[in-house]
């Protein structure tokens, strides 16, 4: 083992055993992404003819 590993855990391990980053993640991409994909949306809808 190295010394960087002392319990055995790869770094992606570590990081994906920790329950609080993972509710993050879970919350914070797809409100980006769909707050992105709704701005998009709006920028790419033509203006309305007024009658």
């Amino acid at each position: 083992m190295s010394s960087k590993e002392p319990d055995g855990k790869k770094p992606l391990q570590k990081l994906m055993d920790n329950p609080w980053l993972l509710l993050v993640l879970g919350i914070v991409i797809p409100t980006l992404s769909y707050t992105v994909w709704g701005w998009i949306e709006l920028w790419l809808v033509p203006p309305a003819a007024l009658p």
